[in-house]
């Protein structure tokens, strides 16, 4: 049998529209906190394993996570219990300079489901890097948010930004589902 844990990657405050003093807003962070919440709720109920992954920057440079801001805290939607791991990172692969891979790999995970924010930097760097490391991974795809960017003079929509970085994860890299379709349960 598989044993499972769930990543939530960097739903801060700094990403929601809501958060009066959002330094990087997300369309959509909103909708897709509730659905990660929803998964954080029935990991919790089935005794899976729950990090939460924080990205902060320590550079005066970075526009957003500064260290000690209300910006870089996790969102109450999905605040972490006492027992949960949190991790902090400073770079968009959640592996890169920490524990995570040791922590899942001393609880004997094989599978990840991750869900967060920003589909495509933080996790999409992390779903690959799982996979590559020989986990499986399940995405819940309506439980990450994307940004609109801009490149070369196109402005691409977040919903665009969305399906170009969940595709190739399909195609490739992990099951790309609903988060209502993701089976979160530990099995020993």
């Amino acid at each position: 049998m598989t044993k499972s844990a769930l990543l939530l990657i960097d739903i801060q405050n700094d990403y929601f529209p809501s958060f009066a003093e959002s330094k990087m807003a997300l369309p959509g962070m909103d909708k897709a906190a509730g659905r990660a919440a929803h998964l954080l709720t029935t990991a919790r109920d089935s005794g899976t394993m729950v990090i939460h992954v924080k990205h902060v920057m320590a550079s005066d440079a970075a526009p957003f996570f500064h260290p000690g801001t209300l910006g870089a805290e996790l969102h109450k939607s999905v605040a972490p219990q006492a027992t949960e791991t949190v991790i902090e990172k400073a770079r968009p692969n959640s592996f890169v300079g920490t524990d995570l891979e040791r922590a899942l790999r001393e609880a004997h995970i094989e599978h990840v489901t991750i869900c967060g924010a920003m589909s495509q930097m933080c996790v999409d760097a992390t779903v690959r890097a799982a996979v590559d490391l020989g986990f499986k991974a399940t995405v819940a795809h309506d439980a990450c948010a994307a940004a609109d960017v801009v490149h070369n003079g196109v402005k691409v929509p977040s919903d665009m930004v969305q399906a170009s970085i969940m595709a190739p994860l399909a195609a490739s890299y992990a099951d790309v589902k609903l988060a209502s379709e993701c089976e979160i349960i530990t099995q020993s």
